[in-house]
């Protein structure tokens, strides 16, 4: 770890004058709490609201102040189980999400915590990833997303880490913000949470830095939210998915949202968006309900006690309303998969199938140029490999999703194939 510097007393009163937790929040009114339904249905019924993927389950409700103790502990003890079971294959961004999720306000979890030792093994965990980007060309073992996890987690958690080794790696052109070419916005909207955390950490006392590095992570976090900012359309902020971390940026560091006109447009794209059945998977809609309900990361607080919400108890059986359509039960799709060459097949499948169901149809009919593997992941199964290529962090390789030519923002588990489409699985880099 680096050396810090204290900072004096000037800069630290100037910068404590820096929005915060000032800025404005745009959140559903209680009357239309009822909109909300879906979104805790898919949480708490969804075959993905387990072991690692419950975690981000449970911090969503203990943000917003759902109380249920029976699926409280079914999720706790979940994730606690799965995790025992993985050990040290757990990646950086997910022990952080644990921690989160355990932490997120004063319970008996924090024993496990402190017990297991979770914050220092993060610690390990996310030097390792500083390590691995020295090494590979300032590629970390997993992403940006997760480093930004694990900077939040041990901010919160009163973990080990350098302020000097923040400023150096998290400046906004790092190529690690972007995928595709494109400004990832839940990547850069992660990094203003982290980011803020240590500002506010710094300009309280609670740890030391140089004023020159304060400046630098102001100057950091005004950037992501520009740049966040710029991706705006129709109220969402990059796509459906990012929206809701995008919100929570906004929250802590923008006045963005004292436009009302700002809020309400937002809002109601992303609510109509709930009630066309768009947040199919546990994590999406708990990614999603914590900034409908002007929540932020920034709230968990191990040492305050759960909220408790009384006007939003939803029963978990609650199904999820999405708009019905009239179709026919058999689709068929055109599939391909392109990597030096093209390989392409159509296939039939059940209508309201999902791209993975496409591909394990093609799979059936051409092991050889159709055979791939996937993993399980907070937001559902994604694609490790095709053909026995593998995706490479190191290499910044990874398996593109496309519909009709389009890239998806979509997992292969979630995005919900049409009659007629025309699929692509794409060797690509980031």
């Amino acid at each position: 770890m680096r050396p810090s510097y204290q900072l004096p007393l000037v800069g630290l009163l100037l910068s404590s004058l820096i929005p915060g937790q000032l800025c404005k929040i745009c959140e559903v009114s209680k009357e239309n709490y009822s909109d909300l339904k879906p979104l805790l249905s898919t949480m708490v019924n969804s075959k993905y609201t387990r072991g690692i993927q419950a975690a981000n389950t449970l911090l969503s409700l203990r943000l917003v102040g759902i109380q249920n103790q029976s699926l409280e502990h079914q999720l706790t003890q979940g994730i606690q189980e799965d995790m025992k079971r993985k050990g040290s294959d757990l990646t950086s961004g997910q022990l952080a999400l644990i921690i989160l999720a355990l932490g997120a306000c004063k319970n008996t979890d924090e024993v496990f915590i402190s017990d297991a030792h979770l914050v220092r093994k993060l610690e390990e965990k996310f030097q390792a990833e500083i390590e691995n980007m020295e090494i590979h060309n300032g590629n970390p073992l997993t992403n940006y997303y997760q480093l930004s996890l694990d900077v939040l987690a041990l901010c919160l958690f009163s973990g080990d880490y350098s302020v000097t080794e923040i400023v150096d790696r998290f400046a906004p052109d790092n190529k690690n913000y972007y995928f595709g070419g494109h400004f990832s916005v839940d990547t850069g909207a992660m990094a203003v949470l982290a980011l803020t955390c240590v500002q506010r950490s710094i300009t309280s006392g609670k740890i030391e830095a140089d004023e020159k590095d304060l400046n630098k992570i102001n100057h950091y976090r005004e950037s992501l939210v520009n740049k966040t900012l710029s991706e705006e359309k129709d109220g969402l902020f990059g796509n459906t998915y990012s929206t809701g971390e995008a919100m929570q940026a906004l929250f802590v560091s923008s006045n963005y949202f004292e436009n009302e006109q700002n809020c309400q447009k937002t809002l109601h794209t992303v609510l109509r968006n709930v009630s066309q059945g768009a947040f199919r998977t546990p994590t999406a809609a708990a990614q999603i309900l914590p900034a409908l309900m002007g929540k932020t990361y920034l709230d968990v607080n191990k040492d305050s006690a759960c909220a408790h919400s009384p006007d939003f108890n939803i029963s978990s059986d609650d199904p999820v309303s999405v708009t019905p359509t009239a179709s026919p039960s058999k689709i068929t799709v055109n599939y391909s998969v392109q990597i030096n060459k093209t390989y392409s097949t159509s296939v039939t499948v059940k209508n309201g199938s999902v791209f993975l169901d496409v591909m394990e149809a093609a799979q059936k009919k051409n092991r050889t140029l159709f055979c791939f593997t996937t993993e399980e992941s907070s937001w559902g199964p994604y694609v490790t490999s095709v053909q026995g290529i593998q995706a490479n962090n190191n290499d910044r390789t990874y398996w593109e999703l496309l519909s009709n030519g389009k890239s998806l923002s979509q997992g292969v588990g979630s995005y919900v194939v049409k009659d007629g489409d025309n699929l692509e699985v794409r060797w690509a880099k980031y």
